[in-house]
């Protein structure tokens, strides 16, 4: 270690790792119970280097030997954090050649000759997305006549328009190590496709002496003409280390941010690659804070139809959601203090909050009692307690208890403090502009996102809304909500709090100066949140049954909401029943209504659109809503109209249509069956929608139905697993 690095600085930090239930959200949404460990109280005095001084900066790293340098830093800190580790060095084969790196406005490549086709006069909907003009990747994309779909390792074109002679083109296999392929977008006759692979590596063992591989993840994103549908070919492979993400796509660029967990034993920086041939290092930087470093977090940015690629990685927490405009990138995630770092912090409790509450002349023998260096801590401990047993026998039973609930009420004071400074949101903000990738600043508020949706760029604002829970032991569990309001730097600038205490966040949408929140317990209240200024307060309130875990706008004055009916059971507790959609009135900003909703089966009923936004669908100019559902045959029957929007068999699986207009509410249209010939297949997942002209397309794993948007007959249907034929595999054109 190099003499330079440490320069002792005692930090005293106390903190409550706290006891209690917390509500936590899974897959589908829906609130699950959780048990937390009993309080412990803990504390530690931390040393910093040179590296961290508490700034708070962003710094550059430099070199191989400077990461090595910062993370054992970082080790130093951490208590009992990955073991008090030091790291080996010049145990792994030379990483100083990643240093050598390109100029931060991207490689050049080979220059590549692409005429882009004219846009199509074709009326036709796409993905749907948070932000307009800032796609999102899907295992879906479509334009005016082709659908792509990549699932497992294959790619599958279809030539979908016109509906009744629609066939599939192409389906071949990728050679490639993912086998669930997801994420996926489409530009003109470009595809980029994400996929996770392996590096292979070799290292040398701690104390060991004979080289052995080593295998860390890497996310492949592979640019691909398609203008011959049957001959697509790949133009580029790039590969950067870490775990894919998110994706978003603004023009002709594509950003994309990796996760590559931090080896302390071996730490290298990533690296880009282009057809296995590394072509860059991006800048790295880390935070002069005593946040846990466990990942990279890399940004790139690439062009779809030209050569530029540019990268930037940043030594951080593991990130959660993320909100792309059409200029910033904002990576979020949870504040993580390290394992260990705390540790005996009753102690700064007892001297900091207790001591001073104490009668004059006890304060006074403690004092002197610790100051004594001829006891040990047991011994001082001992004498301390029986001083204080002494003194309350003397007092009379109303003044003991005066200070007991004055002590009580000061350490809940204190408790809470510490919580609410621990249990925040880091919020990083990096501007992007084509190939251009800058970072801007850091700002973190109370509290924990709920997704994507928790958070919007409005101008030179950024909004968060958030929810706070935690334990303390006099209070119990504590739980509350909050909008924010930050500036360009990611200041706070205003806020509103405790907004329906003792609930939690289940969807929120910002559109233009209101946000749109939804909380749930026991009932749904559905709140309309003016953020017209920095000073954000509520305008209207409404309660109804159930609770909304999307919201989707459908004008100015209504928003259309998809989540659950609940009924109260014995004892306050509350029973989930079938999907529920409805649709807000909020023309009156004080009196929100619900114009109408509609309950499709029960409990057992499920719709992919509860937990992505990919699958609802909604088109206000045909006034078309379509979501897809899996649920019990029967149930589904009783809301029906008719037999035939349910078979037969036990379990259906399909898309519920309906006219959706302003003022009549929802009209079922009909549904779209997905289901096969028989009761084995029970899955509706991938579940999307879109239209070309007057076709309405459904997919599911198993089906691309396209039906009449005018009455949803069936104009054709194609199916695409498990078809019995032979999948084609194309080596040189596909991948070389």
């Amino acid at each position: 270690m190099s003499s330079k690095i440490i320069i002792p600085v005692a930090v005293v930090i106390s903190v409550i790792v706290t006891a209690g239930i917390m509500y936590t959200i899974g897959f589908d949404q829906q609130p699950q119970v959780s048990q937390i460990p009993s309080p412990e109280i803990v504390h530690v005095n931390k040393s910093v280097s040179e590296y961290f001084e508490g700034t708070q900066d962003i710094k550059k790293i430099s070199s191989q030997e400077e990461l090595e340098d910062i993370l054992e830093a970082s080790i130093l800190f951490g208590g009992n954090f990955y073991d008090n580790r030091i790291l080996t060095r010049n145990m792994i084969v030379n990483d100083a050649v990643i240093f050598e790196t390109a100029m931060s406005e991207g490689v050049p490549s080979p220059t590549l000759s692409i005429a882009k086709t004219e846009s199509e006069s074709t009326n036709y909907s796409t993905t749907n997305v948070q932000v307009a003009n800032v796609d999102e990747p899907d295992y879906l994309k479509n334009d005016s006549k082709y659908v792509y779909i990549v699932s497992r390792n294959t790619l599958t074109i279809i030539d979908a328009y016109p509906a009744e002679s629609a066939k599939l083109i192409l389906k071949i296999a990728l050679d490639v190590e993912s086998q669930y392929i997801q994420n996926m977008f489409l530009n003109e006759d470009r595809l980029v496709i994400f996929y996770n692979g392996q590096s292979d590596d070799e290292i040398i063992p701690q104390f060991d002496f004979v080289p052995r591989r080593s295998y860390n993840p890497i996310t492949h994103a592979l640019i691909i003409d398609v203008s011959d549908k049957e001959i697509p070919t790949i133009l580029k492979d790039y590969s950067i280390d870490g775990h894919f993400r998110d994706a978003r796509m603004i023009g002709d660029y594509v950003y994309f941010v990796t996760n590559s967990n931090i080896n302390y034993q071996y730490p290298r920086l990533p690296i880009i690659m282009e057809n296995s041939i590394r072509i860059m290092t991006p800048d790295a930087f880390y935070f002069d804070n005593v946040e846990q470093f466990s990942n990279f977090n890399t940004l790139t940015a690439i062009d779809i139809f030209g050569d530029t690629i540019n990268s930037e990685t940043f030594l951080m927490g593991y990130t959660g959601a993320f909100y792309v405009s059409e200029d910033n990138f904002y990576l979020t995630y949870q504040q993580s203090m390290p394992f260990g770092f705390y540790e005996n912090s009753s102690r700064d409790r007892f001297f900091d909050v207790i001591v001073p509450l104490l009668p004059n002349n006890i304060q006074s023998e403690i004092k002197t009692i610790q100051n004594d260096s001829s006891m040990n801590a047991s011994t001082k401990w001992i004498k301390i307690s029986e001083l204080m047993q002494k003194s309350y026998n003397e007092m009379d039973k109303v003044s003991k208890e005066k200070l007991f609930e004055k002590i009580r009420d000061a350490l809940n004071e204190y408790d809470v403090k510490i919580q609410e400074e621990t249990r925040k949101t880091i919020i990083h903000k990096i501007s992007i502009d084509e190939g251009k990738i800058e970072y801007v600043a850091k700002g973190s508020v109370p509290g924990r996102l709920l997704n994507q949706f928790s958070m919007d760029q409005s101008g030179d604002r950024f909004r968060v809304a958030t929810t706070t829970e935690y334990y303390t032991q006099y209070q119990g569990t504590v739980r509350a909500n909050a909008v924010y309001v930050l500036d360009e730097q990611l200041n706070m600038v205003g806020g509103l709090d405790q907004i329906a205490p003792d609930e939690s966040i289940f969807s929120a949408r910002f559109i233009g100066d209101r946000l749109y929140l939804v909380t749930f317990q026991q009932i749904d209240p559905f709140f309309v949140i003016d953020l017209s200024t920095d000073t954000p307060k509520i305008l209207g309130e409404l309660k109804i049954p159930g609770f909304s875990n999307y919201l989707h706008p459908y004008d100015e004055d209504h928003i259309i909401g998809i989540g659950r009916d609940v009924k109260e059971i014995e004892e306050g507790r509350v029973q989930q029943l079938g999907i529920k959609i409805a649709l807000f009135n909020v023309a009156d900003v004080s009196n929100p209504k619900v114009v109408d909703d509609v309950i499709i089966g029960n409990s057992s009923t499920y719709s992919e659109a509860l937990n992505n936004h990919k699958a609802f669908f909604f088109d206000k100019t045909r006034g078309i809503l379509s979501i897809p559902i899996s649920g019990d045959s029967k149930n589904l029957n009783e809301i029906s109209s008719s037999k035939m929007f349910a078979p037969d068999y036990n379990r259906w699986n399909g898309f519920y249509v309906f006219d959706l207009d302003s003022s009549d509410g929802f009209i079922l249209k009909g549904t779209v069956t997905h289901s096969a010939d028989d009761s084995r297949y029970y899955g509706m997942g991938n579940a999307r929608t879109f239209y070309i002209e007057d076709i309405l397309y459904t997919a599911s794993d198993r089906y691309l139905k396209m039906n009449s948007l005018n009455n949803l007959q069936e104009v054709n249907s194609i199916k695409l697993e498990n078809t019995g034929k032979f999948i084609e595999y194309l080596e040189e054109e596909i991948l070389r």
